[in-house]
């Protein structure tokens, strides 16, 4: 089965592309019943479609696909999830078997309906800026905002908070001289307090009435001094980011700035949520270190004070963190409600809160970037890839959007794991069973991308011993309603169908997707990472690994040298050994926002992205051989070769011992010596083909073996040279770790797979 082309078709991969037929054989499969979804996938063969849906009679309202039974003479649909007839709508009476509208066509699983409603407020970017920068930074962030007014549409709506030790709100509609308004940082507001200081409550709303010719839009009277189309506000905007200053307040040596983060962020959401409630917005925060004051703060103001790290999670030796998780994640329920999507950009060394806030980000699809300064390429180019447009000149990120998942009876919704709330939709497509945001079929995903992918996973519902007929197949629809930066509404509906097989079949284990299943059960990991000790997390993945070569491997009992895997399963081992090594599951060398931000990245990325957070990939390339794709291992270290590594995250050049000598004596600049300079082109040319179109940018890294930066490499490395193998008499270079090698965890896992019950 070719499981990229089915992607390219309906943006999906399944960990299994045949589904067991009873609950019983469902377990027994160990890795459950699931897929990755990109709703909005680029496919250029979309027929356009500017009509709305037909759809089943209510309660079930499946949308009309190519597995419904047609009736073409009586004008009727048989609807395949809830088996009611419907008649087709008048506009549908030239229908025949040789002239079928595009949603029935068997190539169009996947179809999007563009609606004949638009959207009544176009775009809004609302700004939350930190001024406890220094001025170096500062600046380089101004010019990042007054670069970014140039690439969004002329109509956008756009607003402006800076914040310090007060938080600034600052009225765009009054252009004689900058006025805004100013909340106090150490003050909890609540939305109310913040409309009427703002002057957005009902009573001065309603005095202002519209002029004749006018419509009176009560509550955009008031929100227009605050949020102007940037055609209308770009000059004054612009004056206002370039006269923008560091916060004036002193700061001692021995203390952080005082920084308000949480009441900006309280006021940005309630300013949108007073004015615009249910439309399509980005509040966009940029920060340059922790909140030291108000709500939400993170770390006190003492210098003394370290920010929280793993270990004072870990033993609960942690001030602020519970009431600031609390603070955050009550905005993000809020956000999301109300479609509103939250970006936050990070530019510091040290942490800046991303953990705590991180439900923010996470609840509402917005972007987390995380950079050492507003000054770095990473922070730079990312921001410019948040408006990257399509072919048409329009954004690629839509708004407000909603996922709707839809399921034969045979089949139930566990949950999702992705960027997204619950919808608290109660169909008969819920399952009992919960895995990641459960106990509903919808949810809220108010950004998404082209790029966004929500794990979903299903329970086979039949009782084991109640054969299903033969010939059954599992339907789901999954119907995602958002939308468009060019202010449609869309509807995109994908219909899958898989055929059951009994649980004996060896049609399941063919119809294996070894990638898709490791990204879904990465994410199943991460997710119970949140809540659980890590090392429970680990024995848990163990577990399941080896219940899977159990059940699916060839092996004489007791007996490891049997053990054999089928191709379709071969790697997956391997994917589970990196995964438990990866940043996602370890947090030692990483500090507690790195982590956020990490599994932030990981739950909204596809299948061959994930793989390769998961997987590095690793190129080889010297003077007699093509480049190769190598071994993510020690042994892959040689001294005349340089090494491409790419992790998603970072991208790395590493030059070997003898070719680094050659380049720092300088061969690649003298005459005869073409090939060497050659080779040390090549890997620099195939990371600017990675850089092109990643997000966010990973960070770019070239050094030396034995040189401090080659350390991001050997950490990836399968260390099956070590220190304590007597390494250095061995082909590649030796790694200091305690880590089993690949070998020898493949090697335990064929002793407890043939020595377990079978």
């Amino acid at each position: 089965m070719d499981f990229e082309s089915i992607e390219e078709q309906d943006g999906i991969r399944f960990s299994w592309n045949v589904f067991p037929a009873s609950r019983l054989d469902a377990t027994r499969t160990v890795v459950p019943v699931s897929c990755l979804y990109t709703p909005l996938k680029e496919r250029e063969d979309l027929p356009p479609i500017y009509y709305e849906p037909v759809t089943c009679k209510a309660p079930c309202k499946a949308i009309l696909n190519p597995y419904c039974q047609i009736d073409v003479r009586g004008k009727l649909w048989i609807c395949p999830f809830c088996l009611q007839r419907n008649a087709f709508p008048p506009h549908y009476k030239d229908i025949s078997n040789t002239n079928l509208p595009a949603e029935l066509l068997p190539k169009y699983t996947t179809i999007e309906y563009t609606l004949p409603r638009g959207a009544q407020v176009p775009p809004i970017f609302l700004f939350v800026v930190d001024t406890c920068l220094e001025d170096e930074d500062l600046k380089a962030m101004k010019d990042s905002l007054v670069v970014s007014l140039s690439l969004l549409p002329p109509h956008a709506l756009v607003g402006l908070i800076t914040f310090g030790t007060m938080t600034q709100v600052h009225e765009l509609g009054y252009s004689e001289c900058p006025k805004s308004y100013v909340f106090r940082g150490t003050k909890e507001y609540t939305s109310k307090q913040i409309q009427d200081m703002l002057g957005l409550a009902a009573p001065a709303i309603r005095s202002q009435i519209a002029r004749p010719g006018q419509q009176a839009s009560t509550q955009n009277i008031g929100a227009n001094r605050f949020l102007l189309p940037i055609q209308q506000c770009e000059f004054t905007l612009t004056s206002i980011l370039e006269q923008l200053q560091r916060d004036p307040w002193s700061v001692d040596n021995d203390k952080r700035p005082r920084r308000c983060t949480g009441v900006a962020m309280s006021v940005g959401i309630g300013l949108m949520e007073s004015t615009y409630p249910n439309t399509g917005c980005r509040v966009m925060l940029f920060c340059g270190g922790p909140a030291t004051e108000g709500p939400g703060m993170v770390v006190g103001i003492e210098l003394k004070e370290p920010i929280r790290s793993h270990h004072d999670i870990e033993r609960d030796n942690i001030k602020y963190y519970k009431r600031s998780v609390k603070f955050y994640d009550a905005l993000a329920k809020r956000a999301a409600t109300n479609g509103h999507i939250i970006d936050i950009f990070a530019g510091c060394l040290d942490q800046v809160g991303l953990l705590e806030m991180k439900s923010m980000v996470n609840s509402t699809g917005g972007f987390m970037i995380l950079s050492d300064s507003f000054t770095t390429a990473i922070f730079k180019q990312s921001f410019q890839r948040v408006f990257n447009k399509d072919a048409q000149g329009n954004l690629q990120m839509a708004y407000n959007a909603t996922l709707d998942v839809q399921t034969t009876r045979e089949l139930r919704v566990c949950g999702l794991i992705g960027h997204a709330i619950s919808a608290n939709k109660k169909s008969p497509s819920v399952a009992e069973t919960e895995i990641g945001i459960a106990n509903t079929s919808a949810w809220k995903t108010c950004g998404i991308t082209p790029k966004t992918t929500s794990a979903i996973y299903f329970e086979v519902v039949a009782q084991h011993g109640q054969p299903l007929p033969p010939n059954s197949r599992g339907l789901i629809q999954f119907v995602t309603h958002y939308q468009h930066s060019s202010g449609q509404f869309r509807l995109r509906v994908t219909t899958v169908a898989r055929n059951f097989a009994e649980g004996s079949s060896p049609l399941i284990a063919q119809s294996f997707d070894q990638e898709a299943a490791a990204v879904l059960m990465a994410r199943i990991a991460v997710f119970k990472a949140e809540l659980e000790d890590g090392p429970d997390v680990l024995r848990w993945l163990d577990k399941m690994l080896i219940r899977l070569c159990q059940k699916f491997a060839d092996y004489r009992k007791d007996d490891p040298t049997s053990f054999r895997l089928s191709d379709n399963f071969s790697i997956y081992p391997q994917f589970m050994f990196h995964l438990r090594r990866s940043q996602f599951l370890q947090v030692f060398n990483n500090s507690p926002d790195e982590t956020a931000f990490y599994r932030h990245v990981l739950n909204r990325e596809d299948v061959n992205n994930s793989l390769i957070m998961i997987q590095p990939t690793l190129m080889s390339y010297s003077m007699d051989a093509q480049p190769t794709p190598v071994l993510l291992d020690s042994v892959s270290i040689k001294p005349d070769v340089i090494l491409l590594l790419d992790t998603f995250f970072h991208i790395l050049i590493f030059h070997g011992e003898t070719v680094a000598q050659w380049r720092k004596t300088g061969y690649q600049n003298q005459p005869g010596y073409e090939n060497f300079a050659e080779l040390l082109a090549a890997p620099k040319a195939d990371s600017e083909e990675l850089l092109a179109d990643r997000f966010p940018i990973p960070r770019y890294i070239v050094c030396d073996q034995h040189g401090s930066q080659a350390r991001f490499l050997l950490s990836k490395l399968n260390p099956s040279t070590t220190h304590i193998s007597g390494g250095y008499n061995v082909q590649g270079q030796a790694i200091f770790t305690d880590d089993v090698s690949l070998q020898v965890f493949m090697e335990h896992l064929k002793k407890l797979s043939v020595n377990g019950p079978s």
